[in-house]
């Protein structure tokens, strides 16, 4: 019997993957569950376990290639009686380059469709009214919409879009679309994808190319006349060396050019995608962290004996920020088009920065269903296992919401990117000993407390000033008045 073993869907959003090493090679044995391959996706490097226990007959696609998800990588034979997974693969009765839609929306989200409110209409009070019209998400095939034809390659012409689907990924389509690349120069690019096929990367060097411009042809020396040639004058002392151009950006002669490694382009691409998507607005409060800093000054030795890991006040920020986030769900939230995705689960991301170089962000589900000692509990172990490497594809998708703290180094403030396709994320500063005014009955006083900025970014297209306003007022005061 053979099994056929298909690049996986990885999570939300990824169309294709990067084949790194192949662990097993052709007439290895191999056991089900075994991990017999490794693969490269723009969130995160995974493992791939063999679907069955038998021999591998065939390996399909070689180290270095990207392919698209349900792409054939290998036929493993098995005998009668054999361990097979539960569900086999479905092999893809197409093109290699078939990508199945990812869905955006999960059991229990709420779809909004947004609808003009009157000038009466109260602002968004974390409720589902407002001027807008609730719809229930039930998963089936008709609730998955096809992605739009990418503007640069759309057209009547039916050839242009049977080449396009068959031979492009829709990732590669976006990408042309925001490039500018035409149907045309895809043609006579010789992609370096299985069978010809142009990847991402390919697009992206060609638009590099195509900014530097065609090289300068060299011209043919004038003709000299033999009765006027002269001998060849002294070479002048050196000057300053003008700066050479690569693309767009000059370099200097005493510059060093460092190419970017596949994490941080692919932090980079991220990052461009959010700003183009997301119109950001940021919002700053002042929290006085008393009462968190005595609440883990006091438990902190006693937590670490008997859990084995640190109390950190990432802990209370996360476990906080849930509480707040169950009151207003429209931060809790998602844009697809012109629908709103309202998150019936609180997924919080936590920023990682990795041993070597980059950031990646885990996130921990349901933290509203968590005590503080579970949310404790949870960061340690997903930091643990992004810092060697170890973060399944569960740990870096589906998340709702991101907190990152951009205090680690001292810093007082800052304003971080969205993480798509979220709406909002939450900057938190050093926690620094200030002199404040403190308001009582019997008069103001000036004391020494221990305050943190945070910050408020958030995608306007949903999440107005007034709305951020209340939310962050809301989680300023849950932290406030934190009693453990």
């Amino acid at each position: 019997m053979k099994v056929e073993m298909v690049m996986p869907q990885m999570g939300e959003s990824i169309a294709e993957g990067t084949i790194l090493k192949w662990r097993k090679g052709v007439g290895d044995t191999v056991t089900m569950d075994e991990d017999i391959l490794e693969i490269s996706t723009d969130k995160v490097d995974s493992e791939i376990p063999s679907p069955a226990t038998g021999k591998i007959a065939e390996i399909l696609v070689k180290e270095g290639q990207t392919v698209a998800i349900k792409t054939l990588l290998a036929i493993i034979e098995t005998e009668a009686g054999a361990a097979i997974a539960g569900t086999a693969p479905t092999p893809v009765a197409s093109e290699a380059t078939q990508v199945a839609k990812p869905d955006v929306k999960a059991p229990g989200d709420t779809v909004v469709e947004g609808r003009p409110s009157s000038q009466e209409s109260s602002p968004h009070d974390g409720s589902a009214e407002g001027g807008f019209v609730i719809k229930e998400f039930k998963r089936h095939a008709d609730a998955v919409t096809p992605p739009p034809t990418p503007p640069s390659i759309a057209g009547g012409d039916s050839r242009v879009a049977e080449k396009t689907s068959n031979f492009l990924s829709p990732l590669v389509q976006r990408v042309m679309a925001e490039e500018g690349v035409t149907l045309d120069e895809i043609n006579r690019l010789v992609g370096s994808g299985q069978g010809g096929r142009v990847t991402k990367q390919d697009v992206l060097d060609f638009v590099v190319k195509r900014k530097a411009g065609p090289e300068p042809r060299a011209l043919p020396p004038a003709p000299v006349p033999e009765a006027k040639v002269i001998a060849k004058p002294a070479a002048p002392a050196p000057a300053a060396q003008a700066p050479s151009s690569t693309g767009s950006v000059w370099v200097g002669a005493n510059d060093t050019v460092v190419e970017m490694d596949r994490m941080r382009r692919a932090i980079a691409d991220h990052m461009v995608r959010s700003v183009h998507t997301s119109p950001h607005v940021v919002s700053f409060s002042e929290v006085d962290m008393s009462r968190i800093v005595k609440h883990r000054e006091k438990i902190k030795d006693s937590f670490k004996a008997q859990e084995g890991v640190n109390m950190t006040y990432t802990a209370y920020l996360l476990y906080c920020t849930a509480k707040a986030l169950k009151e207003f769900p429209y931060v809790n939230a998602s844009v697809d088009g012109y629908n709103m995705i309202l998150r019936k689960q609180i997924n919080l991301g936590f920023a990682v920065e990795l041993p070597g170089g980059g950031l990646i962000v885990p996130n921990i589900k349901g933290v509203d269903a968590l005590s503080l000692t579970g949310v404790a509990r949870s960061l340690s172990e997903l930091a643990d296992k992004a810092r060697n490497n170890r973060l399944d594809p569960n740990d870096v998708t589906g998340g709702t919401f991101t907190v990152t703290n951009v205090g680690v180094f001292g810093n007082v403030a800052g304003a971080p990117i969205i993480n798509q396709p979220q709406v909002a994320i939450l900057g938190t500063g050093a926690i620094k000993k200030r002199p404040v005014v403190v308001e009582t009955p019997d008069g103001d006083f000036i004391a020494i407390k221990p305050i943190m900025m945070m910050s408020l970014s958030y995608d306007h297209r949903i999440i107005d000033g007034a709305l951020a306003g209340r939310f962050i007022a809301r989680l300023t005061q849950i932290l406030e008045s934190f009693e453990g």
